[in-house]
């Protein structure tokens, strides 16, 4: 980030970390005395925060006014605590830790202020909805959330929702990773009966990759046959490409603008960690990702009405688009969107990361054969078990650690037998060779099934997706 010392952990000693977190906090007392406009605030405490993690992560102490670190302070490798907990990077395009175990979510929800899906949660989900919880709400798979219990107390009372979620289409093929949101979005339009938007960021692709505007529209369109593929009625979804529908809806436009004169530069660079070489173009995008927030900017569906509330389900990754859209709604007149948060799915080699479409042999493609599954997931998939068979039957595996048993938690509907296999293979009973196989036993038929059902998504489907109409509402 620009404002930030240095690039990176380590890049500034603890002394002059120390001297910036007493400006910052005198900076901080005096906006807020001087009653500055509430973006600036914002952005200041934002950075006062992140230079507080930074302090705590070389010294592995807390910064304390007054109390300035000793000369001979030692930085810290791995972060005070030593577990990687620190080193948890989530942004909208960076995610990775130290622990083998993933991401600390627990840590993450402190972190970003949502609040923990408890099963009281799930429970009164499956009560309003009269359906069993989908596994990845039984699951914690979707762990976090902003505004949920809201949203179900406006259904009870005949107030209805609607949904948003997206895809950056930045490849024509997609991995299974790519899927968790619109399995759970596909279930939570079923037993809700509420219309969905999808979004297909092409334009965003355009701005971050190497890419040409032709291929990000091509890659649109080829993900959304993909998506089309998970099942969605076409009578209650709507799926756009930014770079059509922008120049189409006057009322999706006057959003965006509304939104971008209500977020100061500073607040995005706070936000995204944008730079000064960063192209305008990024700079502006938040804005555009906002704008299906709001029932307006779809005047087809919802005939001007602006009072209609938006659930996003979304991985983790994106909520700072919406922290953002959350601070600008009730200053342009708009009800909040409620978030639901799912995990990260990891890539074959370890939870460290998630699945890259630029990986060939990190990901389970869409595209994939059978035999490439196989492959993958023996070649690649990482272990939880030990080094020789002797041994793993001696003292078990970890599964919370194996790549394998980790895919099994996303796509092995039986509980019972998701469980049997967690304490098979953590008592030894089960080896690795053994839980790949079943891995590989459940992908290869759920791939094929999908992609047959791909086959059948004509140019004529995606067409009727993707025009604006009014769906059932």
């Amino acid at each position: 980030m620009t404002d930030c010392p240095g690039d990176g952990v380590g890049a500034a000693s603890p002394m002059e970390l120390y001297e910036k977190l007493t400006a910052q906090g005198d900076k901080v007392r005096t906006l807020k005395t001087a009653k500055a406009d509430k973006a600036d605030v914002d952005a200041a405490v934002q950075l006062l925060l992140k230079l507080k993690v930074d302090y705590k992560h070389t010294t592995g102490s807390d910064y304390k006014a007054g109390c300035p670190p000793s000369e001979d302070a030692v930085v810290q490798d791995g972060g005070p605590s030593g577990d990687g907990a620190e080193e948890d990077t989530v942004d909208p395009w960076n995610v990775s830790t130290s622990s083998a175990k993933g991401v600390d979510y627990d840590k993450l929800i402190v972190r970003f202020g949502s609040s923990k899906v408890d099963q009281e949660l799930v429970d009164r989900i499956e009560k309003i909805s009269g359906q069993k919880p989908h596994r990845f709400l039984r699951r914690g798979i979707f762990f976090s959330h902003r505004d949920m219990h809201q949203v179900l107390d406006a259904y009870e009372k005949q107030k209805s929702f609607y949904l948003y979620t997206g895809r950056g289409p930045s490849s024509q093929a997609m991995h299974v990773g790519h899927l968790i949101p619109f399995i759970f979005t596909k279930w939570l339009q079923d037993v809700f009966d509420i219309p969905l938007v999808i979004q297909l960021t092409d334009d965003e692709k355009y701005l971050w990759k190497d890419l040409t505007l032709e291929d990000c529209h091509r890659f649109a369109v080829e993900n959304a046959k993909d998506i089309i593929a998970c099942g969605f009625d076409v009578n209650k979804t709507f799926i756009f490409s930014d770079l059509d529908y922008m120049g189409s809806s006057p009322d999706f436009y006057r959003n965006v603008v509304k939104i971008q004169k209500h977020v100061t530069f500073n607040q995005v660079k706070g936000i995204f960690g944008f730079t000064d070489s960063d192209c305008i173009g990024k700079i502006s995008f938040p804005a555009i990702q906002a704008a299906p927030s709001f029932s307006n900017s779809f005047p087809q569906i919802f005939k001007g009405r602006k009072d209609v509330t938006c659930l996003i389900p979304c991985a983790i990754d994106q909520d700072p688009y919406f922290r953002m859209t959350r601070d600008v709604a009730p200053r342009i007149g708009y009800p909040k969107p409620a978030l639901l948060h799912s995990t990260f799915f990891p890539a074959l080699q370890g939870a460290q990361t998630k699945m890259s479409a630029s990986d060939a042999n990190s990901s389970i493609f869409l595209t994939d054969t059978a035999k490439q599954i196989k492959n993958k997931v023996n070649k690649h998939a990482f272990s939880g078990g030990k080094d020789t068979v002797e041994e793993h039957r001696k003292h078990g595996g970890n599964p919370d650690v194996d790549v394998s048993f980790m895919y099994l938690t996303f796509f092995l509907e039986d509980d019972e037998q998701l469980e049997k296999i967690r304490q098979d293979y953590a008592s030894g009973a089960l080896l690795t060779g053994e839980l790949k196989k079943i891995l590989i036993e459940t992908l290869q038929p759920m791939i094929t099934a999908h992609q047959e059902k791909r086959k059948q998504v004509t140019e004529e489907t995606v067409k009727q997706f993707m025009t604006p109409r009014p769906l059932n509402f």
